[in-house]
């Protein structure tokens, strides 16, 4: 069970990518699934989004500068549990690679990273397409931010949020997750079967099926500070298991 990932959003320049790419789907990927509780990897690559036609309350971010702001790509590693990125920490593993490796890392600009924990799980009506082995889905949507009021958006998560989810066409399944360390105190981590699915379902699912509800949602959702970038929409380059 990977009741645990850690997450690294980042940008990377043109020049030099290719042979990052092939770094660390070859290289930096494999050697830490060789680490004793760590699942499988995943590298996923935003997506941009065209701008919704029907008009919302704009996202609120934090000021320019005061976090990394890196998000056109996202490495996730699943582990066991958060002790599975503690013994070294990200930090330390990134700080003992050889001098070529970490010429390579150095490519990544805007760098944050998290330590999340799994607050709740659904599986979605598409869960039986989860690929087997593990991992993540193809596509994916990351949330990642801090909020006003935990108690007002564990209600919301607990009592209607997730549970709304578990209708959603094309969706495998949804995490809610909570921060072991990292600036982001709060993630939601959903699974789609593909980009086309999410962008058909996913986006007016509230407003078509559970008006009722688009009051309250507004309300918690207006109080989100999110990461730059999040909700990040995201496609996936490479993906990896433990054998």
């Amino acid at each position: 069970m990977d009741t645990a990932l850690w997450i690294s959003w980042y940008d990377l320049p043109q020049k030099g990518r290719d042979k990052y790419l092939a770094w660390l789907h070859g290289t930096y990927m494999p050697q830490q699934l060789e680490r004793e509780g760590i699942l499988w990897a995943a590298h996923y690559a935003a997506v941009e989004q065209p701008a919704q036609t029907k008009k919302k309350k704009a996202r609120r971010y934090p000021p320019s500068g005061s976090v990394p702001g890196g998000y056109r790509y996202m490495l996730i590693f699943g582990g066991e549990n958060a002790h599975a990125f503690a013994r070294p920490t990200p930090r330390q593993v990134n700080a003992q690679l050889p001098d070529a490796d970490r010429k390579l890392l150095a490519m990544r600009s805007g760098e944050a990273v998290n330590i999340m924990i799994e607050q709740a799980r659904i599986d979605g009506p598409d869960a039986g397409k989860r690929e087997r082995g593990g991992g993540l889905s193809p596509c994916i949507q990351l949330g990642s931010f801090v909020h006003d009021d935990d108690d007002a958006l564990f209600e919301w998560y607990m009592q209607w949020r997730l549970p709304s989810m578990t209708t959603l066409p094309g969706l495998v399944g949804a995490r809610k997750l909570v921060s072991a360390s990292g600036w982001a105190k709060h993630a939601i981590l959903h699974e789609f079967v593909s980009l086309e699915s999410r962008n058909a379902n996913f986006v007016d699912h509230e407003r078509k099926h559970h008006p009722e509800q688009a009051e309250w949602s507004e309300r918690v959702t207006g109080q989100v500070l999110h990461y730059p970038g999040s909700p990040n929409v995201a496609t996936r380059l490479a993906s990896l298991t433990r054998s």
